[in-house]
């Protein structure tokens, strides 16, 4: 039932701490040769306007490795230099795809997020201020998210207005909504997970959980996903129903549901395509793109033409020619990867992924408090949903939908979001291998 508690001895969730130097320097080293590299192949000018943001990466993560280690000592060493390895390979992705002024936006929000992830990191108290006011997080979420049907702008001018903009600067609510929603499962579900396992009602033949347990969840995560559809944000829809679903299986450990939910997504999709265009040009330039190839199927044609571009090995970066996909450096940056990385440097990045998945479920089951494991086990799973969702819709394994990827798209709302579940992460990492090296927490 949900997250079994095991034990483990002392730091088994961290390498020796030698391997921080270590790790801590091959992704700055990556990135300085991939701006070293654009540098050679633009102009051949070694500029130091040209490396200030590998410079400002170094600089935070350096600042945050050495207050991580003083502070956090045994937290786990494995997830800041797989950050550190995605930010990088994102601010070269910029600066190869993008004018100079996003790479410049970039940097900040970089910054301001490696703020936000010492913050959440090292912040003095418990996390219980956020299992206790898991609706307050929640209603403020979705009162931001709501502003933009009245104050939302596009930061390109044309488009869906969902973002919230003032002096040059824009964010996103939906990617906040994310985090907050993440704590508010965590939450509710740490709480009523007895019941929701234990009380149930028949409906015909099937047992269900009791609607007194599970009618406020639904209430709170339908409202949000209602709000999304009607800004067209599909993207976040489809990712929030994903960790609806992953989050609940954890907590109950009952797949039926799962299959059930299975179901009922692809109903709506099949409603959704009689209902909202945008759905249905995706679902059509999925099933068959080539037919409008310089058309509406354009961008996913284009992506297909880079990936085979790209072969094993790649073009180089800098070589190739990702810039033929609009918005590239956005919801194509995979395809951007796979021209100019080749087949080595996707399986790198999923890999990477897979990675950082796997360090925040390895986190979630040393934690004692079932809120801390479903925490840890909803970031997981949302980094885990997006980068899978982008990937494969970039790949046309599935209809595409416009998510960022992780640490790697251009995207301030995302990278500063992001980087403080990263934060997360790391504070639930230190505390977990405290209580096994104590001896707390075990069978």
């Amino acid at each position: 039932m949900g997250i079994p508690l095991v034990s483990r001895p002392p730091g088994a969730l961290s390498p020796p701490k030698w391997w921080s130097g270590l790790s801590g320097s091959l992704p700055l080293a990556f990135t300085f040769v991939a701006f070293i590299q654009l540098a050679l192949v633009e102009d051949g000018r070694m500029t130091a306007e040209r490396f200030l943001a590998p410079v400002m990466l170094a600089a935070c993560a350096m600042t945050a490795t050495w207050l991580l280690q003083r502070h956090m000592p045994r937290h786990d060493r494995v997830l800041l230099p797989l950050v550190i390895l995605l930010i990088g390979w994102g601010l070269a992705e910029v600066d190869r795809l993008a004018p100079t002024v996003f790479l410049l936006r970039q940097t900040l929000w970089m910054v301001l997020g490696s703020g936000a992830l010492l913050a959440a990191a090292l912040f003095p108290h418990g996390l219980r201020w956020l299992e206790r006011l898991r609706y307050t997080w929640l209603l403020l979420g979705l009162f931001l998210l709501g502003m933009t049907f009245f104050l939302g702008v596009n930061p390109s001018g044309v488009g869906a207005r969902l973002w919230l903009g003032a002096a040059g600067f824009y964010f996103q609510p939906s990617e906040l909504l994310k985090l907050l929603m993440v704590v508010f499962l965590a939450s509710y579900l740490a709480q009523r997970q007895a019941a929701l396992v234990e009380v149930h009602v028949r409906v015909h033949r099937w047992r269900v959980p009791h609607p007194a347990h599970v009618s406020p969840l639904l209430f709170m995560w339908g409202f949000s996903m209602l709000l999304l559809l009607w800004q067209r944000d599909l993207g976040a829809a489809v990712l929030f129903f994903g960790l609806f679903l992953a989050m609940f299986y954890a907590a109950t450990g009952q797949g039926v549901y799962v299959l059930a939910s299975g179901v009922l997504l692809i109903g709506a999709g099949v409603v959704g395509y009689h209902v909202f265009d945008v759905v249905a040009l995706r679902v059509d330039a999925w099933l068959d793109p080539w037919r409008d190839a310089s058309g509406r199927s354009f961008q996913i044609v284009q992506a297909l033409l880079a990936f085979a571009s790209g072969g094993v090995l790649g073009q180089g970066l800098g070589q190739g020619l990702p810039s033929a996909i609009p918005v590239v450096h956005t919801d194509f940056v995979f395809a951007a990867v796979g021209e100019e990385y080749g087949l080595i440097g996707t399986l790198g990045l999923v890999v990477a992924f897979m990675l950082l998945v796997s360090r925040a479920f390895r986190i979630a089951l040393g934690c004692q408090r079932m809120f801390e494991r479903l925490l840890a086990v909803g970031i997981g799973a949302l980094f885990g949903l997006q980068a899978l969702v982008i990937m494969a819709g970039t790949l046309k394994l599935i209809p595409l939908t416009g998510v960022t990827l992780p640490f790697v798209s251009y995207g301030g709302s995302s990278l500063l979001v992001s980087m403080t579940m990263v934060g997360l992460l790391l504070r639930l990492s230190g505390r977990a291998v405290v209580r096994q090296s104590s001896g707390e927490g075990k069978l």
